[in-house]
């Protein structure tokens, strides 16, 4: 017997990142069918429609009630189910990592006169409400890492041109990592401290680079993210700018790794020209394009995140060899046998997304940098496609897929069952923030997938990348040992799953 259980607490307000990361585990627990814990806004309200969790109620809710939903069976009870919810609420639950929150506090001003030594914030409310919450942090002397999204240019333009006047950070808005003394923030990895310095305008990319250089011997002094629309014109690399700067000031730092978009032509201009006047250490730095660029006195530029790694890792031990280029492979013209890619992280979606429309007819995805590119239809297979499932257009009321794998479960079984789909492409994000066990929670699904295929008389390749550390928590290794004993192949980097999955068609 299936019970649904709706629950409204009106004017009690929790961030979205509390929420997603609560309702996912809820929905975790034995016996449980389905979880949606969120706000009341209407796009929370649409996604409550779609899993039948609706009530006139919740119709008449505004964004700052919050809503319970659930359904069950008679395995455990409405009342334990509350229990866990209030106990998270409350941090009165541990993490994967053994941890508990002891204090909660009701203002940026109560938690600093609490704690006089902090210096950082992380914020994450809505993003009409943002830039109250992050001005009065700065006010307040401390740093901040915004999490939220949706906060408009003007408003994210004037917090930075603050913080820049009051030497602070803001890191963001939408920016989801950061690495700072020693210590990861949001999604982040357990990696060796070291002396190679990050400043990064995207998370997965910036994580990337993280693993990567623990992998190859080296270590992490800071990380900095700064936000996706950073370097863009109308912001012009304000936070960009501090933080190389910043790094540059960082006695334990020895090389500097920047990682991001192609920036606007003058934003670009602006940082070649800071780089070559006041950055005194080296430079590497990796572009998401398929665009080339020469090396300068100090600015080394790589064309994949694992060379931009192996590059500054080598740097810090003072060898200045080339590293090996991705090799020259003839361009393929596939026809009725694709790769599916299906990411969570979208700096690696645009690594394998620029490699392969090189090297491949007919490449498509919701991050194209070309309109011919793009995807029709996001939530319809069509040729080879790569999709970013941590993108708005899968996330709206939804958990990101670090979180809540979901949306991509389901993709999966739709590409196993379709003809066309030779090869599925499958990254996997460790560390605090992301799901507990991400691997474990998509292994059945890939054995069912691998049956699926078979009788409907195909075979199916699961080409895999575990993005994280044997410090993680969800502990690497056995991933990689669970995805192997499923069939799949297990690649050490984004950029090898990306050329063994090209290897694969044809």
């Amino acid at each position: 017997m299936v019970n649904k259980e709706i629950i409204i607490r009106k004017n009690a307000y929790f961030d979205s990142v509390t929420l997603m990361s609560i309702s996912a585990d809820i929905k975790g627990l034995d016996g449980v069918i389905d979880s949606v814990v969120s706000m009341a806004t209407p796009m929370n309200k649409e996604l409550l429609k779609r899993v039948n969790l609706f009530s006139d109620e919740v119709d008449k809710c505004d964004e700052y009630d919050l809503v319970i939903a659930f359904s069950h069976d008679e395995t455990i009870t409405k009342e334990a189910i509350l229990d866990y919810l209030d106990n998270a609420l409350n941090g009165q639950n541990e993490n994967a990592a053994g941890e508990k929150t002891d204090v909660v506090y009701k203002s940026i001003k109560a938690a600093k006169k609490d704690n006089d030594n902090a210096n950082m914030a992380i914020i994450s409310v809505p993003g009409e409400h943002a830039k109250r919450e992050v001005m009065e942090a700065l006010k307040q002397g401390l740093n901040v890492m915004l999490f939220s999204d949706n906060v408009t240019l003007e408003d994210e333009i004037e917090l930075k041109k603050y913080a820049v006047e009051h030497e602070l950070l803001v890191m963001g808005p939408d920016c989801g990592t950061a690495y700072i003394n020693g210590t990861g923030l949001c999604f982040a990895n357990r990696v060796n401290d070291g002396v190679i310095g990050i400043a990064g305008a995207s998370g997965t990319g910036m994580q990337e680079l993280m693993v990567l250089v623990d992998k190859y011997g080296g270590g992490i002094s800071n990380a900095i993210g700064v936000g996706g629309r950073d370097l863009r014109e109308e912001v012009g690399g304000l936070m960009m700018m501090e933080a190389l700067k910043m790094l540059n000031a960082d006695e334990k730092t020895r090389v500097i790794l920047m990682v991001s978009k192609v920036p606007a032509q003058s934003v670009s201009e602006k940082l070649l020209k800071l780089i070559k006047s006041d950055i005194n250490k080296p430079v590497v730095i990796y572009y998401a394009t398929d665009m080339t660029f020469s090396n300068e006195e100090n600015i080394y530029y790589a064309k994949s995140l694992k060379e931009a790694a192996i590059t500054a890792v080598n740097i810090s031990k003072n060898i200045y060899s080339d590293v090996e280029e991705l090799d020259a492979f003839e361009r393929k013209n596939i026809q009725g046998k694709y790769i599916r890619g299906l990411y969570c992280g979208g700096t690696l979606c645009a690594e394998a997304y620029y490699f392969l429309r090189n090297h491949i007819n007919d490449v498509r995805s919701n991050i194209a940098s070309h309109d011919e590119e793009k995807v029709k239809d996001a939530f319809v297979n069509e040729g080879n496609m790569l999709l970013d499932m941590g993108d708005d257009l899968f996330t709206q009321g939804r958990p990101h897929p670090m979180i809540d794998p979901t949306l991509r479960l389901d993709r999966i079984m739709e590409c196993a069952t379709d003809k066309e789909t030779k090869v599925i492409l499958l990254d996997f994000e460790l560390g605090y923030g992301s799901h507990e066990d991400p691997v474990g929670a998509t292994i059945d699904t890939i054995l069912k997938a691998h049956k699926a295929a078979e009788e409907i008389g195909k075979t199916l390749i699961f080409v895999t990348y575990v993005q994280g550390t044997g410090k993680d928590f969800q502990n690497k290794f056995q991933s990689e040992k669970l995805l192997k004993e499923a069939g799949c192949i297990v690649c050490e980097s984004n950029i090898d799953a990306v050329v063994k999955a090209y290897e694969m068609i044809g």
